[in-house]
C-alpha cells in the first residue's frame, strides 16, 4: 500500500501519524512546500507577542522523528498536478526545480488555506506580512521589536490576537476593518460590545476603526512607512500585518475533477472522501457539515483539521470512521478579553430559516466576594417554535469559554433550552454563582419562549 500525502501541519501531520499506525508495513510519504512538517500555527500570535522566546516550541514533531517511524517526509516540495486516471500526482522540487511523477494507492490532500490578499496598492512593499507559517511568525517578531507602531489590516481572530501582541511589546497599534463591525463572525449587538470594552481598555495605546477600507502603502526599500484609507484617513506606521481573512487552497484538486461544495471548499462525505475514488480530503482545504443545521460551513480550525487528519488516514487504511461535522466552536483572547462563540448566530439562524430568539445576559463568572471576580455577557439563542438551543456567544474578562464550552455538548444533544436549564452544572464561589450564568440564560430564554396562556 502506498499512501501519499499532500500538506502537513495539522490535518496532513495527523494523517501521516495515523496512517502509520494503521498500516505499520505501509509506504507513506508526505510532501509540503512548507519548510516544517507538524507546528502549532495558532500559537504564532503568542509567540510574536514574547510568551516564549524559542519558535522551535511550536514545532510538535519533526521530520526525524516521522522518518524515524518511517514516514518520508519531502519539505519544499510542491505537488503541481494530481493524476487520477493514472494514480499520479507531479511534483516540482522546488530547490533543484526539477519535476518527477510519483504514484500512490491513497491520496490525501490537506493543502491547507492561505491569507486573502485585498487589492491595496504597493502591497508588497518590505514589512507588510500575513501570519500563516514559521517563518511569518519570526519575521513580524523581529520586525515588531525595532517598530514603534504597527498596523493591522483585519479585525477577526488573528487581528485581535496581532493586537494583544503588539500591544505586549510595546508598540502603538492601528486596526483598520472594512466592515462595520470588528469581529463580525459574531451578531452585531456581540461585536459592538467587544468594540467598547476594548476601547474602554486602550488607553491611548491602540485605535479601532472600522468601516474603513485601507487603499494604499507607501514606502521604500527599506519598508512600508505610511497607510493611507478609503475615508482620506492617513498615518505613519513601521510594518503592517494583513489579516483580511483566508480562502482553500484547491486549485490542484479542481484541477483533477475532485468537486467543491458550496463554499469554495472540497466537499467531502463523513468520511473525508472526495467524488474521486481513493481520494480523500481533510483541514483547512475542506468544507464541514455544521451539525446543529446540516449544512455546509467553511471552518479552519487546528482542532477540526486534526480530527479530520485522523478519519481520512483510518479510512484510506481500509478502516470505518466517521467525521460527523462541527458546531462552529471558537474562541481567542485580546488583552484579557475573551471572546467566544459556537453554533448559529441569531442573524445565520435568520438566513437558514428559522424563527431565532435570544436573551443576553450579564453576570459575574464567580460569586461575587471572590478575588477575582469578572463580568461575562452571555447570548443564548435558541428556535422559537422548537424550543432547540441554535447557539451562543460569550463576550468577558472572565470564564466565558467555559460556558460555550458547556454549550457544545448541548447543541450535540440538540438539547431544548428546557433542558439545558435542568443541567446539573457544578457550583463552587471560585468557579460559579450559585445560579451559574448559562442557567440564568436558559431559564430567561425559557421564559420568552414558553406560549402565553
Amino acid at each position: 500500500m502506498k499512501i501519499l500525502i499532500i500538506g502537513g501541519v495539522a490535518a496532513g501531520a495527523k494523517a501521516a501519524a495515523k496512517a502509520r499506525r494503521e498500516l505499520p508495513d505501509a509506504e507513506i510519504d508526505l510532501y509540503t512546500d512548507d519548510t516544517h512538517i507538524s507546528y502549532s500555527s495558532c500559537g504564532l500570535p503568542y509567540y510574536i507577542e514574547g510568551n516564549f522566546e524559542d519558535y522551535r516550541l511550536l514545532l510538535v514533531r519533526s521530520p526525524k522523528e516521522f522518518e524515524d517511524d518511517n514516514v518520508h517526509i519531502h519539505l519544499k516540495h510542491r505537488v503541481v498536478k494530481i493524476i487520477p486516471e493514472s494514480k499520479q500526482v507531479l511534483i516540482q522540487d522546488l530547490n533543484s526545480q526539477k519535476a518527477f511523477l510519483v504514484d500512490y494507492d491513497k491520496l490525501i490532500i490537506a493543502t491547507g488555506a492561505r491569507p486573502v490578499l485585498p487589492n491595496i496598492k504597493n502591497i508588497n512593499l518590505p514589512s507588510v506580512f500575513t501570519l500563516r507559517k514559521i517563518e511569518d511568525g519570526i519575521a513580524i517578531k523581529e520586525k515588531a521589536l525595532k517598530s514603534k507602531h504597527a498596523t493591522i489590516v483585519g479585525a477577526g481572530y488573528i487581528g485581535m490576537e496581532l493586537l494583544e501582541a503588539f500591544v505586549r511589546q510595546n508598540l502603538h497599534v492601528t486596526v483598520c476593518e472594512y466592515s462595520p463591525q470588528i469581529m463580525n463572525f459574531f451578531d452585531e449587538d456581540m461585536s459592538k460590545l467587544i468594540e467598547e470594552q476594548l476601547k474602554s481598555i486602550s488607553n491611548g495605546r491602540f485605535e479601532l476603526y472600522t468601516s474603513e477600507l485601507v487603499t494604499e502603502l507607501s514606502g521604500d526599500t527599506s519598508g512600508v512607512n505610511s497607510v493611507k484609507t478609503g475615508s482620506g484617513r492617513e498615518f505613519s506606521t513601521d510594518l503592517v500585518v494583513i489579516c483580511a481573512g483566508a480562502i482553500p487552497n484547491v486549485e490542484i484538486a479542481k484541477d483533477a475533477g475532485i468537486e467543491l461544495g458550496i463554499t469554495g471548499a472540497i466537499s467531502v462525505n463523513e468520511k473525508m472522501e472526495t467524488n474521486i475514488k481513493d481520494i480523500y480530503a481533510c483541514g483547512d482545504c475542506v468544507e464541514s457539515n455544521l451539525i446543529v443545521s446540516n449544512t455546509k460551513v467553511w471552518a479552519p480550525l487546528g482542532a477540526n483539521a486534526n480530527k479530520e487528519g485522523r478519519t481520512a488516514a483510518i479510512n484510506a487504511c481500509g478502516g470505518n470512521d466517521v467525521f460527523a461535522g462541527v458546531l462552529g466552536s471558537a474562541v481567542t483572547r485580546c488583552l484579557n478579553l475573551t471572546m467566544s462563540m459556537t453554533g448559529l448566530t441569531e442573524k445565520k439562524a435568520k438566513i437558514l430559516g428559522y424563527t431565532p430568539v435570544s436573551v443576553t445576559v450579564t453576570k459575574n463568572d464567580k460569586v461575587g466576594y471572590m478575588p477575582d471576580v469578572n463580568n461575562i455577557t452571555l447570548k443564548l439563542i435558541a428556535d422559537a417554535k422548537s424550543g432547540q438551543i441554535l447557539g451562543a456567544q460569550a463576550v468577558g474578562s472572565g470564564d466565558a469559554d467555559k460556558r460555550i464550552n458547556a454549550l457544545t455538548a448541548a447543541l450535540l444533544a440538540k438539547m431544548s433550552v428546557e433542558e439545558l436549564y435542568k443541567n446539573d452544572l457544578t457550583y463552587a464561589p471560585p468557579y460559579s454563582p450559585t445560579i451559574d450564568p448559562l442557567l440564568n440564560a436558559a431559564q430567561l430564554l425559557a421564559d420568552k419562549i414558553k406560549p402565553k396562556e
